[in-house]
């Protein structure tokens, strides 16, 4: 007895795709329901990887290396204070860059003149600042200029961008100018919206002195900015509140802004997840797809299935053949998944003026799934093609 001939790799191709070439409509619907379960899953990940790369880009302009300090509470629940002498003593810290202070003045409010009812305060906060605080906090000014050592110890201010909007100023000049504590200000500068100090947008700024001789400002600070070297961020902020207080360091709240940030980073990972569940449920009705393409495939072939046993091939080798129809299938409708949701990122991401970023183990992952998929879809079918007797075969009409 001859033993059966054995098929390479270019005839199970050959084979495989011999039921996709006749019947190119179904083969196309099938892989549609795949591709779209595919690129579901790699423009999730992309446009949530492109969005993370957006925002680090953002940090590392700004830098992520910024601290503040700020009073925390008394032993009795009390608003503890720094000591005024804690800038200064910051400063001392070794790998320390920057330091740069902002202190609340309370019971002072903001208006666009004189003739506004006092509790229309449009939730405004007026801060004495130092000269060097848009240079630590890494502002920018809309327009204008930042306060300098002659307009620091006069009534001159500067506004937050969310500020300015409230009060309606979009511009500086020597004509422009605001009631402060009950006192005319002059408005010399408009910043710039602050991500790494929110609190500065809705905030008037003055300078510390004037903000003493005018305002009764007490000169102490409620927030410290300090910029660390980058490989001592930790070990400085492990310090921060003893070289603040160290009489009381447990009064003394240290934050990073990028603590917020990494929050927000983890709410996008969730919301990632999510999305990705249902791009695995479009995935799943693409392989229910590709099982029903595959059944149907066999029951229409039952003629081909007995000739070609009748000629001698093995129930191994008809397994094989269509088991590879339905990777076939399976790696079309991936490959295609992936590019269009390439493109669906890199599209989405243009809009937005993102960098288009796509990992690699999302395009290799949502190909490898697929082919998993594909060959578990197909598993059945072919067994059962295996499974037909010859004579059964080829005697259905």
């Amino acid at each position: 007895m001859l033993a059966p001939a054995r098929l390479n790799l270019g005839d199970v191709l050959r084979v495989g795709s011999a039921g996709l070439r006749t019947r190119p409509l179904r083969v196309f619907l099938s892989a549609l329901g795949i591709a779209i379960g595919i690129a579901a899953m790699t423009a999730v990940v992309g446009v949530s990887s492109s969005s993370r790369a957006e925002l680090d880009r953002e940090l590392a302009a700004l830098g992520t290396n910024l601290l503040t300090v700020a009073p925390g509470s008394t032993m009795t629940g009390e608003t503890a204070r720094l000591p005024t002498e804690s800038i200064d003593m910051i400063r001392r810290i070794k790998p320390v860059q920057a330091v740069s202070a902002s202190g609340k003045v309370p019971d002072t409010n903001v208006y666009r003149n004189d003739r506004i009812p006092a509790a229309q305060t449009g939730g405004l906060a007026v801060l004495a600042a130092h000269l060097d605080l848009p240079r630590t906090v890494g502002v920018t000014l809309a327009d204008g200029t930042w306060l300098n050592g002659a307009t620091s110890r006069y009534p001159a201010v500067v506004l937050g961008s969310e500020a300015a909007s409230v009060l309606g100023i979009t511009s500086v000049g020597e004509d422009v100018r605001i009631y402060l504590g009950g006192l005319w200000f002059t408005v010399v500068g408009i910043l710039n919206a602050s991500p790494l100090a929110p609190e500065l947008d809705t905030a008037a700024l003055v300078g510390w002195p004037a903000a003493q001789s005018y305002l009764d400002f007490d000169g102490y600070p409620t927030t410290v900015y300090t910029r660390a070297a980058d490989a001592a961020v930790e070990a400085v902020r492990g310090v921060l509140a003893a070289t603040a207080n160290p009489q009381a360091p447990n009064e003394v709240k240290v934050s990073r802004p990028s603590d917020a940030l990494a929050a927000r980073q983890a709410a996008d990972r969730a919301f990632t997840g999510l999305l990705l569940g249902l791009g695995a449920v479009a995935l799943l009705v693409g392989g229910v797809g590709v099982a029903n393409t595959m059944v149907i495939s066999v029951l229409e072939r039952r003629a081909e299935i007995g000739l070609r046993r009748s000629l001698g091939a093995t129930r191994g080798q008809i397994r094989l053949q269509f088991v590879a129809e339905a990777l076939l299938l399976s790696a079309i409708g991936g490959v295609s998944g992936v590019f269009l949701g390439i493109g669906v990122t890199g599209g989405y991401a243009v809009t937005r003026d993102w960098p288009t970023v796509v990992p690699a183990w999302a395009m290799v992952g949502g190909v490898t799934a697929t082919l998993l998929i594909g060959a578990i879809a197909g598993l059945y079918p072919a067994i059962r093609a295996a499974r037909l007797p010859p004579t059964a075969a080829l005697a259905t009409p």
